[in-house]
């Protein structure tokens, strides 16, 4: 959620009131867009920014929920995404069974060095090439047909 987010750029918000930021002068009711993109790579923020370090987290006060704003894959505030419960419970449960039931690999070939996480800017950042992956159920064939 931070090395990619999935909408770079929050919503649109305009400012309440006048305010100077990073020397810029932002009137009251200018248009800002708020990169959160920037925000995951900005190396004044993050040690090692671009290194994926899960471990960075444990024992963190940091929250998904808008309250730190290094971290803002849902937004903040009154404009904050209104599925991000949801949203969050989701992808844990799907990634937690798809990670207990299946054996994953790498296509013939392929190796972990060879994959790029290069990803196409817009309004979504989708991957710039496709992941492949071979995918076999951890079950033996006849107790998994049997169960779903």
């Amino acid at each position: 959620m931070r090395l990619h987010p999935v909408a770079p750029l929050l919503v649109p918000r305009l400012s309440r009131e006048d305010a100077t930021v990073a020397g810029y002068d932002i009137p009251a009711g200018t248009r800002v867009l708020v990169s959160v993109w920037s925000i995951g790579w900005d190396p004044a923020l993050w040690d090692a920014p671009e290194e994926f370090m899960p471990e960075r987290f444990l024992g963190s006060k940091l929250d998904v929920k808008g309250q730190d704003y290094e971290l803002l894959p849902f937004g903040s505030g009154r404009r904050m995404c209104p599925g991000y419960s949801l949203g969050l419970k989701v992808i844990q449960v799907s990634l937690a069974n798809l990670l207990h039931g299946f054996a994953w690999s790498l296509p013939d070939g392929v190796t972990k060095e060879e994959l790029s996480m290069e990803e196409i800017f817009g309004l979504s950042t989708p991957r710039k090439f496709p992941l492949e992956a071979v995918v076999e159920p951890k079950l033996p064939a006849h107790l998994y047909a049997a169960e779903v």
